[in-house]
């Protein structure tokens, strides 16, 4: 892209592209209010009309988010977490640091079977009742989680929403993605646990005393409602089912979470104006707000110059177009977000792939990069910015540049490991 070729209408996209994130990293205002603010200086300087900037707004994500935010608020109610909490607790005898390890290969592979998004909003209850046990901040569980939500995520069509575009546009299966992302994605979390023993395991520590009060602890009694109880780990597996075949039954993610929560909040007869508090509405807000900020660049044609560019300097060959997605990929997720540059890759490759060209190496790299680059930083993912508000409501907020100090390192160690992995299968 040549910034001295583009329109009026590209270079005031752009300048408010760039303002909002600015806004975001610096904090100067609430994430949300950024978004916001940008989306309406689109619709105000003629950029975006309303109706083109609703287009932009995925509803299946939001649908999605508000689904499971309303299902777990049920569940909560009848003691789940905390028995899960206390199991795990008691399985790792009160240490922090193997309380940690079982809570992020519990989260990397529940976002392979559920999504990401679903697999936070369950795991957060648990960890929050842990650490006030030991009296230990939840922020480092909090960071471990949502890396591991999004490496976990890559390996499965429905762990990621990129993963469901790519799937559905090559016709790809949910297996397809266990036998191609999931020995990289196996992999990178081995490789990362190691990493967070050296950030975070060697400093972690409980007292005797309160390792004890764990060991004393009876899972048995977090359980407040029995009936509501089994109900919500039937409701779990079923909602898990239907998301892995969802293609087969012909219904987006979204509705079957908006369908899991109806169905919870009936079988729970719980107070649907107190169940409805448990929405994150910030969180919606923001993904809705910066969905229309992002298509204020897809409209202006700023997204498609990016992907024209990405391969017109691989000059047409296929392993060093391959790098160049994984790596683009991955740095585009991390800063813009993973959904719409993905539906903006999907008709390139589309195209190649009508021209002869052998596209299937590029399908794993454009996977592996969108979904790995959404740990580099705070709203990469939807996970991120669902768990890290969590973190904050509770009084434990992350900053961007916190996150960043983590989540970036994270991303170069697993993209590099995706290198290597694409190489070894596609490049030889």
């Amino acid at each position: 892209m040549d910034p001295f070729m583009l329109t009026p209408d590209q270079i005031i996209a752009l300048v408010i592209f760039i303002g909002v994130m600015v806004l975001i990293v610096t904090e100067v205002v609430h994430r949300t209010t950024a978004a916001l603010a940008g989306a309406v200086l689109l619709f105000l300087t003629g950029i975006l009309d309303f109706e083109t900037g609703i287009s932009h707004i995925d509803f299946n994500t939001l649908a999605v988010l508000t689904g499971m935010m309303l299902f777990v608020a049920v569940v909560r109610q009848s003691g789940f977490f905390e028995f899960l909490a206390y199991k795990a607790a008691r399985m790792a005898k009160g240490n922090p640091w193997l309380i940690m390890v079982y809570l992020v290969i519990i989260t990397a592979v529940c976002s392979a079977i559920l999504d990401n998004v679903t697999t936070v909003l369950l795991i957060a209850p648990m960890t929050l009742t842990i650490c006030k046990i030991l009296e230990v901040n939840p922020i480092p569980f909090f960071m471990t989680q949502i890396l591991a939500s999004n490496i976990g995520g890559t390996a499965t069509l429905i762990g990621d929403p990129p993963n469901i575009m790519i799937g559905s546009a090559a016709g790809l299966t949910f297996f397809d993605f266990v036998i191609y992302d999931g020995p990289a994605v196996l992999i990178c979390l081995v490789v990362v646990i190691a990493i967070f023993y050296f950030i975070y395991g060697r400093k972690m520590s409980a007292s005797a005393e309160h390792i004890a009060a764990v060991m004393a602890l009876d899972e048995k009694s977090c359980i407040r409602d029995p009936r509501l109880f089994k109900q919500s780990i039937a409701m779990i597996l079923i909602v898990a089912v239907a998301f892995m075949l969802h293609g087969q039954l012909h219904l987006e993610s979204g509705v079957i979470a908006l369908l899991g929560a109806a169905v919870m909040i009936l079988l729970g007869r719980q107070d649907i104006e107190e169940t409805i508090l448990g929405v994150e509405w910030t969180t919606i807000g923001f993904f809705a707000s910066l969905f229309i900020v992002v298509g204020g660049l897809a409209e202006t044609g700023l997204i498609t110059m990016l992907a024209e560019w990405i391969m017109s300097v691989t000059g047409g060959q296929l392993v060093v177009t391959m790098i160049v997605i994984l790596w683009v990929s991955a740095i585009v997720s991390a800063i813009l977000d993973n959904i719409p540059f993905t539906a903006t890759m999907i008709p390139v490759l589309l195209t190649m792939q009508a021209e002869g060209m052998d596209v299937m190496p590029l399908w794993w790299a454009l996977s592996l990069g969108a979904c790995l680059g959404g740990n580099g930083t705070l709203i990469g993912a939807s996970a991120n910015v669902v768990l890290s508000s969590i973190s904050t409501r509770e009084g434990y907020p992350i900053s961007f540049i916190d996150f960043f100090k983590v989540g970036a390192p994270i991303t170069l160690v697993t993209v590099a490991i995706s290198t290597v992995y694409l190489l070894l299968i596609f490049g030889m």
